[in-house]
């Protein structure tokens, strides 16, 4: 399975995101520069954390005048499996792929450590390593992690079980109904703003984030391996 992972300027957390695919889960992954915008010959896209074009006018906000985001809408059409987390999770919400947008933290400070998070639907591309109702402790790095949905939209995503993951520890920062991380209608694309490819690893704090990795080798091979 051949992943990569998409660079712009101000892309902070891409190096982690190959550490854990290449090091850690020893599968083939590559930097792709946003100018670069080919996606052909990928099975799936990483969008890493930090603060693409410096999070100037909104986090993410500026990354759609990139050509990366023709090129990333129509992959995700596609039905191959991407993943946003952090900053990814802000670029995804700008360029309409999932729904809502960020706020503040509720707190108005950057807050950084690592959140209880409870699995709430492990029948997606990214959570079938998980049970329902698991709580995992992932790291997380961000001052706008206040997401925000309408009312009429968080009853279609709690309709459709879109929500995948929920803050199990106080939200301190603010976020509609707890809510962590939404897929999209189609399912293959998730957005979250914990970083779970900072817990890969006993070493560095903690394994419940490879649980995810390992969901989507496994979707894909069910899907794209022949079985003898």
């Amino acid at each position: 399975m051949k992943f990569a992972i998409l660079v712009f300027p101000g892309s902070g957390c891409d190096i982690d995101m190959h550490h854990a695919v290449n090091e850690v889960l020893g599968k083939d992954a590559h930097y792709v520069w946003h100018t670069e915008a080919n996606l052909d010959g990928f099975d799936a896209v990483l969008i890493p954390s930090g603060a693409s074009y410096g999070d100037y006018l909104r986090p993410g906000a500026l990354a759609q005048s990139s050509q990366a985001i023709v090129s990333l809408k129509e992959f995700a059409a596609s039905g191959k499996p991407v993943l946003g987390v952090g900053n990814g999770f802000q670029i995804l919400a700008e360029a309409g792929l999932l729904p809502g947008a960020f706020l503040r933290n509720k707190g108005l400070k950057f807050r950084s450590g690592k959140a209880k998070l409870t699995v709430q639907n492990t029948d997606s591309n990214f959570t079938a390593g998980y049970e329902n109702g698991q709580e995992i402790t992932i790291p997380f790095a961000h001052e706008f992690g206040n997401y925000f949905v309408d009312e009429d939209t968080v009853a279609d995503l709690k309709n459709n079980n879109r929500i995948v993951f929920t803050y199990a520890d106080g939200n301190a920062d603010g976020s509609t109904e707890a809510i962590a991380g939404v897929l999209n209608e189609q399912g293959n694309v998730l957005g979250m703003m914990p970083l779970p490819e900072r817990a890969v690893e006993e070493i560095i704090g903690g394994t419940d984030g490879l649980p995810l990795f390992n969901s989507i080798l496994k979707r894909w091979s069910e899907n794209n391996v022949s079985q003898a």
